[in-house]
């Protein structure tokens, strides 16, 4: 299964909202502060990240395999565990960073379906429904 999870953007402006993750040399806004789920990119300069990624958006997805995902692919950034119930890849295709995340623990905040339970409850908490369709809204 393979489910659109994020687009992440390099920029060289510091952006509201911050994270810096100095282990990464990486100063980010999370996709979970953006409605449309935009990921803000700033790197330090010898920060450990593939010229592709500093350069080039990247779109990334959730699977839940990330091995064999990356069966037979260009792999950018070998698999690492930047948070703890994560494992993320990077692969190129047809010139184009893509991100690949498997969340190995269920109840991941950045897990989709742990989002979609936040937006359903906050949806039944505004509209006073709990059978929402989208034709609805």
């Amino acid at each position: 299964m393979r489910r659109y999870h994020h687009i992440g953007i390099p920029t060289n402006e510091s952006k509201p909202g911050e994270t810096h993750l100095k282990g990464l040399k990486l100063f980010v806004v999370s996709h979970q502060k953006s409605e449309f789920g935009v990921e803000w990119m700033r790197f330090e300069g010898d920060a450990a990240v593939p010229d592709l990624v500093r350069r080039v958006a990247h779109v990334a997805f959730e699977v839940t395999d990330l091995s064999s995902e990356l069966a037979g692919r260009e792999i950018l950034i070998p698999p690492n565990s930047p948070s703890d119930g994560v494992r993320v890849a990077f692969i190129v295709e047809n010139g184009a960073p893509i991100e690949l995340l498997e969340f190995t623990d269920p109840k991941h905040p950045a897990r989709l379906s742990n989002q979609m339970e936040r937006v359903t409850s906050n949806s039944e908490a505004m509209f006073g429904a709990s059978n929402l369709a989208v034709g609805d809204l």
